[in-house]
């Protein structure tokens, strides 16, 4: 059986079930982004649309193989390291008289990112003052994120990435090598915690002097995005930073009226009142 795409109407079902029976509501993600994702599971698993429709009405344990597949999670240290020089040079110098700071990484997958930001608030002499928040909707790769255990081969791209961003040790004085993994050590996870938070549906869960998400705006509809800007906005503390990174904007104005742009290209803005 050869899977070509499922259709609209077949699209709208899934949502529909999904919604219904495991209280996700992707109705507001983009829908050619969604789409492609469930036809590449419909087309590697070899089901039809009424399969899996059945495994998903039927079948909680499948529902979280599906959710895995379906939101993104490719990450790594200090991607995109021009993202990171601008925290350094914009962000870190502005909070140095904070007694207490806190992070959020929203949509943090496996962690890479959030660990990164604790490397930076420690090299800025700001980590023991500061706690780190990681959250995403997936719970296997939390599960990940909260173990700090990453694929040693993947540390050659991970360090070309920290020295692009600023570099001021080496990146192995913060993990533990042994075998073919390493370890993040604990005194880069002690002030970090992660859990489920699903930006669709919860809503504010502390103040926060810096928000960071990436790579999730792009999968939503504009009146999604308009409502997570929104929860971002309400979730900073006064003058806090939000950091969206160079693929994703604001584009509501009354939205970014509400923000001062500190960087443009890097998309790092401060909320003013």
């Amino acid at each position: 059986m050869i899977i070509e795409e499922i259709n609209t109407e077949e699209l709208h079902d899934l949502i529909v079930i999904i919604k219904n029976v495991h209280g996700f509501d992707f109705s507001d993600y983009s829908q050619a982004s969604f789409k492609r994702q469930v036809t590449k599971v419909l087309q590697l698993e070899k089901l039809s649309a009424f399969d899996l429709r059945m495994l998903l009405t039927n079948d909680p344990l499948y529902f979280e193989q599906f959710l895995i597949k379906v939101t993104v999670n490719v990450t790594e240290m200090f991607r995109d390291p021009l993202f990171y020089k601008s925290i350094r040079e914009h962000i870190l110098p502005y909070l140095g008289s904070y007694q207490r700071l806190k992070i959020w990484n929203a949509g943090c997958a496996s962690g890479e990112e959030l660990y990164s930001f604790a490397i930076l608030f420690a090299e800025a002499n700001l980590y023991h003052r500061s706690f780190f928040y990681g959250t995403d909707i997936n719970l296997d790769v939390l599960k990940v994120a909260k173990s700090g255990i990453y694929a040693l081969n993947k540390m050659k791209q991970n360090t070309e990435n920290y020295k692009e961003s600023g570099a001021l040790n080496s990146l192995s004085k913060y993990y533990t090598a042994k075998y073919d993994a390493v370890s993040i050590k604990h005194s880069i996870k002690k002030n970090v915690l992660f859990s489920s938070h699903n930006l669709v549906s919860d809503g504010v869960f502390n103040e926060f002097q810096v928000i960071s998400c990436r790579n999730v705006l792009i999968y939503f509809n504009s009146d999604l995005q308009n409502k997570v800007i929104q929860l971002f906005y309400d979730s900073l503390a006064n003058f806090g930073f939000l950091c969206l990174g160079s693929k994703e904007t604001i584009r509501n104005t009354d939205l970014i009226n509400r923000f001062k742009v500190i960087d443009k290209k890097n998309n790092i803005y401060q909320r003013i009142d």
